[in-house]
C-alpha cells in the first residue's frame, strides 16, 4: 500500500468537493483512540515524526487519508513528514481516515503533536489532576524516540501511588538504565514520580528497557507491590541499507532468451526489521556501456534478468552495472546505497569457423610419405582457445584410399594436410581433396539459417618419379621336379616396371642393389615328388604266438609322396613251393596285409620274402625274419635256436667263485652270532625250554622273486611280510610256497616265537597259536636288533637265492 497524504487539487470545485466528503465521512465514521507524539519544535521534510497502530484502529483498511499536507503515513504506521514543519504554537494535530471498500468499514484516527513546551505544561496539568483524582498504581505503556534531541532531562511519564494521599511516599526505580548498563540513562523525581531520560539512546544497541519502581514511606515502608515498566525505543531511520558485495560478477550467455536469470544481489539494514525502515527496494541506475537497456532488477528480490534476446558476445562482451538499494520502499527520503554489478557475456558456438580461401593447389611427388603438404586457416569470431573456437578438419572427399590425413596446429588452429600412403603417379596423376571444418563444440544457431560447415577444395598434382622395378607379387613359386640333371633352366622370379609394365631390362641378383632403385621379392621352390622309391616293411622280424595268433599283420611305407604310393599290393616272392604251401597273404587295406600260416608249422624262425608294389608299379622286396613261437603274448616269446641241455655249459668265472665263497662264510658268521646271542639271553632269562637244540633256525633272503622255495614245516607257523607292510599268518605244510621279505622263525613244540623286521622298522607281535601255545618275542629284541643293523646292509650287497641252514 503506497503512503498516503492530502494533495492540493488544481480545481477549487474538486477540492471542495473532496472535503464534503471528508466531512461527512468524519461525521459517520466511529473514532478511534487519539495518538499524542512528542516531537521537537521543528521537523525538516522526510523526517519520521513516529508510529501509530492502524491494525488496532482497522485491521482491513485498504484506503488511507490525511487532513494535513504536511504529512504522510504508510500501511505500517509511521508518519513522515512532506514538508518542513514548525510547532509554532507547541502542538499540531491531524487527522487519518480509513476505509475498508469492500466492507464498508470507516474508522478515524486523531494525532496529537505536542513540542516541549506543551510537553512541560501537560505534565503540570498532570501533576495537578493526581492531586484532586485517585490514580492506580498500575504500569504505564512508554515510549521515546531514539536519537532524540532532547532537551535533557526528558520527561516520559509520572507514577503515582493512592497511599499518597494520606501518606508521604518516596519513589524509586531500578534496573538497566538506572544502576545497570547503561547506568544512570533513566532517573525519577522522588517526591512527584516523575521518570525521566537523560540521553540519547541507540535502538540498534537498546531496543528497550524493564524498569521496576518502588513506593515506600520514609521510614522504609513498602505501600505498594513492585511494578514493572516497560520503556519501547522507537526506530528511527538512521542506518543505511548496505549490499553484501560491493562489487558483484554475474555471467550469462550471449543470445539468452528473454527474462534469463542473470544473478541476485542482497542488501542488510540494522533498522527495526518489519518497518518502512527496513523496507528495501533495488534499482538500476546506470548500465555501462550506454542503452538500450538489456537488464532488469526486481524491487523486492534483487534478481537481475536479461530484457532482450540480442546479447552479442563478439560486440560486447562486458557490462557493467551501477545498482542502487533505498529504504522506506523506495521514497525520495529513504536513505540509499549503490553497488558495482559486472555482467560477463558468454560465449556460445554462434559462429561458423571459415575457410580464408576456398581453393588450394599443390604438389607431391609419387612414392613420398608423411610430408606436409598444405596449411589451410580458418576465421572464428567466437572465444580464442575456446571449444567454440578450435577447429576439427574432415577430408570429405577424395581420400577413399587413405593416402592423406588433416590435423589442427593447437597455436595456430589451421589444418595441416599430409600424405601418410605413397601416391603413385602411374595410377593417379592428380588428386582432388574435399575438405570441411566444424568446431569442437556443436553449432547453436538454427540449421536452417545457414550451413553447419565451411568447406575448400585442394588439387594435389602428383609428380613422377624414375621408380625401380615392382615385385607383384612379392612371393612367386617354381615347381622343379627332383632328381633334374644339374644346369636345367626353370621360369624363375619376374619384376615389372610399373612405367613400361614389362620385364625388359630388369636385372636380377641375389645380392643387395647398391643403386637404390628396386624390389626386393620372395621365390619359392617346390620340388615335385617322382616316383624313385618302392614300398617296403619297416618291420622285419614278426612274432607269431601259435597259442593265441594264427597270423601276424605287416605293414609297408613309401618314401615317396602320397601320389605315388598307396595302395599297395602284398605277395609272396618264393619260388619254393613250401614257402607257398605253408603261408598266406591276405590284404587288409592300402597299406597292410595280414600273414598267416597253414598246416601247423612247427616252432621255429622261418625267412619270408614279400614283395610290396605301389599304385604305379614300382616295388621292393623284404624278407621277413618270421618267428612261430610257444607263448601267449609276444613279449613272452624265448625262442632259441638251440635245443635245452641243462647247464653243462654254464661256467663260473673267478669273480663269481669269490662271491659264493664270501657270502657262504658271511653266513656263517650269521649263524653263529645269532646262536651267540640266543645262549647270553638266555642266561638271564629262560623262556624258551631247554631242548633248544631241536629247534629249526630258517633264514630265507630274497630281495626279488626268485625259484620258488619248498620248506618242509610240518604244521609250523610262518609269517610272510609284504611289500605293503601288512603282515599275515599262515600254516605252511609240505610242498607250499613262500616269498617276501627276511623272516627269521624259531619254532619249538607248540610255543612259537616271531619277529619280523623290515625296512622301515620292526612289528612286535606276541600271539597264542591255534594249539594252545604262547609266543614271546620281547626278551631277544636288543640282541637281534644289534644282530640285524649289523647284517642287513651287507645282506643287502648280496643276492642268495633259495640258501636255507637248518640247525638241528
Amino acid at each position: 500500500m503506497a503512503a498516503a497524504g492530502s494533495s492540493r487539487s488544481g480545481s477549487p470545485a474538486l477540492g471542495l468537493g473532496h472535503l464534503l466528503t471528508l466531512a461527512i465521512l468524519a461525521l459517520a465514521c466511529d473514532a478511534c483512540k487519539e495518538v499524542v507524539l512528542q516531537v521537537p519544535s521543528e521537523l525538516p521534510a522526510g523526517k519520521f515524526v513516529g508510529r501509530v497502530n492502524l491494525m488496532e484502529c482497522l485491521k482491513s483498511a485498504n484506503v488511507i487519508h490525511l487532513s494535513d499536507p504536511d504529512f504522510q503515513v504508510f500501511e505500517d504506521g509511521s508518519v513522515y513528514t512532506t514538508n518542513s514543519v514548525v510547532l509554532s504554537s507547541g502542538q499540531r494535530s491531524f487527522t487519518i481516515w480509513l476505509f475498508n471498500t469492500d466492507s464498508q468499514e470507516e474508522r478515524e484516527l486523531s494525532v496529537h503533536l505536542e513540542g516541549p513546551v506543551e510537553v512541560l505544561n501537560q505534565r503540570l496539568h498532570t501533576e495537578k489532576v493526581l492531586r484532586r483524582a485517585k490514580r492506580r498504581w498500575a504500569p504505564i505503556p512508554c515510549s521515546m524516540m531514539e536519537n532524540s534531541l532532547g532537551p535533557f532531562p526528558l520527561f516520559l511519564q509520572q507514577i503515582q501511588s493512592d497511599k499518597a494521599q494520606n501518606y508521604t511516599i518516596y519513589y524509586s526505580i531500578s534496573g538497566p538504565g538506572v544502576d545497570k548498563e547503561p547506568v544512570g540513562l533513566f532517573r525519577i523525581d522522588r517526591d512527584t514520580g516523575n521518570l525521566y531520560c537523560t540521553d540519547r539512546v541507540d535502538r540498534e544497541q537498546y531496543d528497550s528497557f524493564e524498569l521496576t519502581a518502588l513506593a515506600m514511606t520514609p521510614d522504609g515502608y513498602m505501600v505498594e507491590n513492585l511494578l514493572t515498566l516497560l520503556i519501547k525505543v522507537e526506530d528511527e531511520n538512521d542506518n543505511y541499507p548496505i549490499f553484501t558485495q560491493k562489487v558483484y560478477s554475474f555471467t550469462v550467455l550471449e543470445n539468452s532468451p528473454f527474462g534469463s536469470h542473470v544473478g541476485e544481489v542482497c542488501a542488510t539494514d540494522k533498522d527495526e526489521p518489519d518497518t518502512m525502515h527496513t523496507r528495501l527496494k533495488y534499482s538500476i541506475l546506470e548500465q555501462s556501456p550506454s542503452p538500450p537497456m538489456l537488464f532488469t532488477m526486481h524491487p523486492r528480490t534483487g534478481v537481475i534478468t536479461t530484457t532482450s534476446t540480442q546479447l552479442d558476445r563478439e560486440l560486447i562482451d562486458k557490462y557493467q552495472l551501477i545498482i542502487k538499494v533505498q529504504d522506506m520502499d523506495g521514497q525520495y527520503f529513504g536513505l540509499q546505497t549503490t553497488a558495482t554489478c559486472v555482467i560477463t557475456i558468454g560465449d556460445v558456438n554462434d559462429n561458423l569457423p571459415t575457410f580464408t580461401r576456398t581453393t588450394y593447389v599443390t604438389s607431391v611427388e609419387e612414392n613420398t610419405v608423411n610430408v606436409e603438404l598444405l596449411r589451410l586457416s580458418v576465421q572464428d569470431k567466437d572465444l580464442v582457445n575456446s571449444p567454440n573456437w578450435r577447429a576439427n578438419y574432415t577430408i570429405l572427399k577424395g581420400n577413399e584410399n587413405g593416402n592423406f590425413k588433416i590435423k589442427t596446429d593447437p597455436q595456430t588452429n589451421e589444418g595441416i594436410l599430409c600424405v601418410i600412403m605413397p601416391l603413385d603417379y602411374e595410377e593417379r596423376q592428380r588428386v582432388t581433396l574435399e575438405i570441411g571444418v566444424v568446431n569442437e563444440a556443436p553449432y547453436t544457431r538454427q540449421a536452417g539459417s545457414k550451413s553447419s560447415m565451411s568447406t575448400a577444395t585442394v588439387t594435389v598434382n602428383v609428380k613422377n618419379q624414375d621408380e625401380g622395378p615392382e615385385c607383384i607379387p612379392q612371393t612367386q613359386t617354381v615347381r622343379i621336379r627332383e632328381n633334374v640333371p644339374i644346369g636345367t633352366r626353370n621360369d624363375g622370379y619376374k619384376a615389372y616396371d610399373p612405367e613400361t609394365k614389362n620385364s625388359i631390362g630388369i636385372r636380377y641378383l641375389k645380392v643387395h642393389d647398391s643403386y637404390g632403385r628396386s624390389c626386393t621379392g620372395t621365390l619359392g621352390i617346390l620340388l615335385e615328388d617322382v616316383n624313385d622309391n618302392g614300398p617296403f616293411i619297416p618291420k622285419q622280424t614278426v612274432v607269431i604266438c601259435r597259442a593265441t595268433m594264427s597270423s601276424a599283420e605287416i605293414v609297408a611305407v613309401d618314401p615317396d609322396e602320397p601320389a605315388n604310393g598307396p595302395p599297395f599290393d602284398f605277395s609272396l616272392e618264393s619260388s619254393d613251393s613250401e614257402v607257398r604251401r605253408r603261408w598266406k597273404l591276405t590284404r587288409i587295406n592300402d597299406t597292410a596285409a595280414s600273414l598267416s600260416y597253414q598246416n601247423d608249422p612247427a616252432f621255429d624262425s622261418y625267412v619270408i620274402p614279400v614283395r610290396v608294389t605301389d599304385r604305379f608299379g614300382l616295388s621292393s622286396v623284404t624278407s621277413l625274419n618270421v618267428v612261430v613261437c610257444d607263448c601267449i603274448t609276444e613279449s613272452d616269446c624265448t625262442y632259441r635256436t638251440g635245443e635245452r641241455t641243462g647247464y653243462a655249459d654254464v661256467r663260473l668265472g673267478p669273480w663269481a667263485i669269490l662271491a659264493i665263497l664270501l657270502g657262504v662264510a658271511l653266513l656263517l658268521c650269521i649263524l653263529f652270532t645269532l646262536v651267540c646271542s640266543v645262549s647270553r639271553a638266555s642266561k638271564q632269562q629262560k623262556i624258551l625250554p631247554d631242548d633248544l637244540a631241536q629247534q629249526n633256525l630258517i633264514v630265507s633272503n630274497t630281495e626279488a622273486p626268485g625259484d620258488d622255495k619248498v620248506y618242509s614245516a610240518n604244521g609250523f607257523t610262518a609269517q610272510t611280510a609284504g611289500a605293503s607292510g601288512q603282515t599275515t599268518f599262515t600254516t605252511l605244510g609240505a610242498g607250499v610256497k613262500s616269498t617276501g621279505q627276511e623272516t627269521i622263525e624259531m619254532v619249538k613244540g607248540g610255543q612259537r616265537t616271531l619277529d619280523s623286521r623290515r625296512a622301515t622298522g620292526y612289528h612286535h607281535h606276541t600271539m597264542d597259536p591255534g594249539r594252545g601255545g604262547h609266543v614271546e618275542v620281547d626278551n631277544y629284541r636288543y640282541t637281534y636288533s644289534e644282530w640285524h643293523n649289523f647284517t642287513q646292509p651287507r645282506l643287502g650287497e648280496e643276492t642268495i637265492r633259495g640258501h636255507t641252514l637248518i640247525k638241528n
